[in-house]
């Protein structure tokens, strides 16, 4: 099954899942898909709030396949809104199989990042 609408966002991780991403049924294990799009978010609300950035929620996630080891998964972020210190991040993922030319969504969810200083204290992002 292949997803007929363009991700939303942009680019922003594209990397391959391996053998040791794996949990116990040989599925791509789906804590290592939530860090991957943590660590897209991450750099989407650093570069934003031109400052340090922290997650402090991850709301409205949901697995709709599973990935398998040698798929490429591509994380895909779209900024949704600012406040004062805080960023909410809409993260898509969608993979590709060895030799497919479809991607397939696969997860998506909503991060919130906090601006921070240097002693981890929020402050305003610079945006």
């Amino acid at each position: 099954m292949t997803d007929t609408h363009a991700p939303n966002g942009r680019l922003l991780i594209r990397t391959i899942a391996m053998p040791s991403d794996t949990n116990p049924r040989g599925d791509i294990f789906g804590g290592w898909i939530v860090s991957q799009m943590d660590l897209a978010g991450l750099g989407l609300a650093q570069e934003t709030a031109d400052s340090r950035a922290t997650t402090v929620a991850i709301e409205a996630m949901k697995f709709m396949r599973p990935v398998n080891v040698g798929d490429f998964i591509c994380c895909y972020g779209e900024l949704v809104k600012v406040g004062r210190s805080s960023m909410k991040i809409k993260i898509e993922v969608y993979a590709i199989g060895h030799r497919e030319t479809e991607r397939r969504q696969v997860t998506e969810g909503l991060f919130t990042y906090v601006a921070i200083d240097e002693s981890g204290k929020p402050i305003a992002v610079s945006r």
